[in-house]
């Protein structure tokens, strides 16, 4: 590329052709080739940065943007980067918008060494480093944003934050200085409406980020402190707020060694001298405080020693009443909350005549020692209450849910208990049987860590099996317990009750405001009972009532409420017969089908778009069924 004579020339037309190029998508097979050459020629040569650079200024801002995801997904690295780009978005607002807007808060596709490769050119000079500090408080306002942690995203999300880290990362003190103040209250709104999130992921990328946005401000102060669960993408944020320094070299451990040593000789060499004149000077006292160390105590003899006997546990219920409510001995206590469950199961006849009270103060019960697994073994005795006696019992956990002076916490243990007692009522093993439930119950799942669009395609799956014909040589598997569903006949005391009071605030407990994560337990509770009432008399009606229901709040703003209607919805398609959904609720499902296909369109939650696609098919498999029955 030499030209001869000293004959001038322009890079316009080959800006064109790369630009015509990479804007109909061939910037892999043109920058492929084009960057890792112009990235080893510009490493030495200011004249062929300066060429690369009137290259990238000349192309046309229609096509600039395809030029410049070529060039920032092609780049090893930022300092490859800013020689091949050089001051571009300082000069060009097009080149400006794309690179501080649009890669960074209006798409999120790309990988993080894209984001490392956009906010480490923009830190590389004095004249963009005024850009990065307004990127980072652009990101910040959107982190802490509650609209945008609403409608966005858990990958837009995760992508934001990555920026602000990768941002948080290059920032030098005077620069966190000038915009202290700022970085900390959008760093105390966004933490707030993260937190408030029902997704758990939303929760804890606000917590790392806060962690992190903290740590910069307060270098000399106290910072914030979370407690989450630490994974791979945890440590992987986390590592984005450190940068490795640049063209170092890694001190060998051997350099360490002797570096040691060599500080350590005067020291050692001096004492080396003089060690019998230490012990001479040493004073009585302190050698009579060495002969009095703890190293010369003889061990306490506790071969004799004899183990407590563990308390005997109570034999009657009322016995363990009496304990739970008045008793101080701890020991005891222990042993009575461990046995409960398994007294229940033996005395069935002795539960139901204190079915409720027991009821009642197991949902109050608080730990007295540090007794391990001590909310299980209570949410066992209260499943086992409750299946012992379930019409009394229900319509009083259902009666408390809706009460004041209640936690979030034991409104939620009440959710979970109904679904449990639920679960193993509609068990064929449980006809007959009264055993602890330690059996493996069906693996439906109510908290929101687990992802519900598996929870409702294993449910699909499961009811396709059972629907399935097979032919086979032999038994294939071993034959299941067969009995009633003991839940058939209770079902409506289990879910009416919860479906009645949602909209109605109370002093203390608002589904439809603040306290919507609660609202999302309801709503999936509401949708397990749902399921498992398939062949009950009252199906129908509950299809019904729970489809007004979804109805009411289909708009929700909250993704993890969403997703459970959803799920009701699913329920509903395999739960009541099609000839009764056509009868009663066609034009109901007529509407259902166009919200869903609206959902599916434009819906942020990637789990509520595949929920909404799910019951999609299951309508249509529904059609297809009606139209090929015999009339």
């Amino acid at each position: 590329c030499s030209l001869p004579g000293g004959s001038d020339c322009s890079v316009s037309f080959v800006s064109q052709v790369v630009g015509k190029v990479c804007v109909h998508g061939g910037q892999k097979d043109i920058l492929g080739v084009l960057v890792p050459q112009l990235t080893e020629l510009t490493q030495s040569d200011c004249i062929w940065q300066r060429i690369c650079w009137r290259l990238v200024e000349s192309v046309p801002d229609r096509w600039m943007e395809a030029v410049l995801l070529g060039f920032v997904q092609s780049a090893p690295g930022a300092d490859a980067l800013s020689r091949l780009l050089g001051n571009l978005v300082v000069k060009n607002k097009k080149a400006q918008f794309v690179m501080t807007q649009k890669l960074l808060l209006l798409q999120y596709g790309y990988t993080t060494a894209v984001l490392q490769n956009v906010l480490g050119y923009l830190s590389l000079d004095n004249l963009r480093r005024a850009l990065l500090i307004k990127v980072l408080q652009e990101l910040l306002e959107t982190w802490g944003s509650s609209s945008a942690v609403r409608h966005s995203p858990v990958e837009q999300q995760l992508y934001i934050s990555k920026a602000i880290l990768i941002c948080l990362s290059h920032l030098k003190e005077p620069e966190i200085e000038s915009c202290r103040q700022e970085l900390l209250t959008n760093m105390m709104a966004g933490v707030k409406c993260h937190l408030d999130s029902s997704l758990p992921q939303i929760r804890r990328l606000g917590m790392i980020v806060a962690e992190s946005v903290s740590v910069k401000i307060n270098t000399d102060g106290p910072v914030l402190k979370f407690q989450y669960e630490e994974d791979n993408e945890t440590q992987e944020l986390k590592s984005l707020l450190v940068q490795a320094p640049q063209h170092c070299v890694v001190p060998s451990l051997a350099d360490n060694r002797n570096e040691r040593a060599e500080a350590a000789l005067p020291g050692e060499l001096e004492a080396a001298e003089k060690p019998q004149t230490a012990t001479q000077v040493v004073p009585e006292e302190e050698s009579d405080t060495e002969l009095d160390s703890d190293d010369d105590l003889v061990p306490y003899d506790m071969s004799e020693d004899k183990e407590i006997k563990s308390t005997k546990a109570p034999v009657y219920i009322r016995d363990c009443i009496e304990v739970l409510t008045g008793s101080d001995d701890v020991h005891k206590w222990d042993a009575t909350i461990k046995a409960l469950e398994g007294l229940i199961r033996k005395n069935p006849a002795a539960t139901r005549e204190v079915s409720v009270e027991l009821a009642k103060i197991l949902l109050h019960v608080e730990e007295k020692s540090c007794i391990e697994g001590f909310a299980v073994l209570r949410q066992k005795a209260q499943v086992a209450v409750l299946t012992t006696d379930p019409i009394p019992v229900a319509q009083y956990l259902t009666s408390q849910f809706y009460s004041l002076n209640y936690s979030l916490r034991q409104r939620m243990d009440i959710l979970d208990v109904l679904v449990l007692a639920a679960q193993e009522m509609s068990s064929p093993k449980f006809y007959g049987k009264n055993k602890p439930s330690n059996a493996q119950k069906p693996c439906i799942q109510l908290l929101p860590e687990s992802n519900s669009s598996k929870d409702w395609r294993k449910i699909v799956d499961e009811r396709i099996k059972s629907k399935t014909r097979r032919f086979a040589k032999g038994r294939s598997q071993a034959e299941t317990d067969a009995g009633p569903n003991k839940f058939n006949s209770v079902a409506g005391h289990f879910f009416f009750p919860l479906i009645q009071n949602f909209d109605r605030p109370l002093s203390t407990f608002d589904l439809l405001g603040e306290d919507h994560f609660v609202l999302g337990r309801l709503v999936h509770t509401l949708a397990i009972l749902m399921y498992l009432a398939a062949s009950a008399m009252v199906v129908t009606t509950m299809g019904k009532a729970l489809l007004e229901f979804v109805w009411a709040l289909r708009f929700h703003t909250d993704a993890y409420v969403r997703q459970g209607l959803l799920s009701c919805i699913s329920s509903i398609l395999l739960s009541v017969p099609a000839a009764h959904l056509l009868e009663d609720v066609a034009e109901a499902l007529v509407e259902t089908q166009c919200w869903l296909a609206d959902v599916v369109e434009k819906d942020p939650d990637g789990d509520c778009r595949r929920l909404a696609l799910q019951n999609l098919l299951l309508m249509e498999n529904l059609k297809k069924k009606l139209e090929t029955a015999p009339s």
